[in-house]
């Protein structure tokens, strides 16, 4: 057999034995532009792109939803941003410690607070998180206790 034949793959198994003759390739001048010298490269269309575009019809924008649908924490705590919370963690199985301050920033896995005594940014990670307690109008300030 020669090297530029070769012999179609059948589409489905009924296939099976009905094309037993080779096919030819054609074949192509080299790039030296050399006569009666071909070689085996297969011609390739050019593709054109689509005219038109059509915009996209999103009912919120793109990007991560987890961060933009406040059915999810994330989503749901970027709505509090500048607010006092005062966020409770769970640690190993049985230990829950707190930490309190003015939410700055929301990320995928994270939160980071300015903690209220010493306006240090302090980040935390949103799945160890158990409860969040938003403080009404109290800004930038510890709420007071009654």
């Amino acid at each position: 057999m020669r090297k530029d034949s070769f012999y179609p793959m059948p589409m489905c198994p009924m296939m099976v034995g009905t094309m037993s003759k080779p096919i030819q390739m054609p074949m192509m001048p080299n790039d030296a532009g050399q006569s009666g010298q071909y070689t085996d490269a297969p011609v390739v269309a050019p593709v054109t792109p689509p005219t038109t575009v059509i915009p996209p019809d999103f009912e919120i924008e793109p990007g991560a939803p987890v961060q933009k649908d406040i059915s999810y924490t994330q989503g749901y705590l970027k709505t509090k941003i500048g607010k006092y919370i005062k966020v409770e963690f769970l640690i190993g199985t049985n230990m829950l410690i707190d930490r309190e301050g003015v939410l700055l920033e929301v990320g995928i896995s994270y939160i980071v607070i300015r903690e209220a005594g010493t306006n240090d940014e302090l980040m935390c990670d949103i799945y160890s998180i158990k409860f969040v307690r938003i403080f009404k109008d109290q800004d930038e300030e510890r709420p007071s206790r009654r």
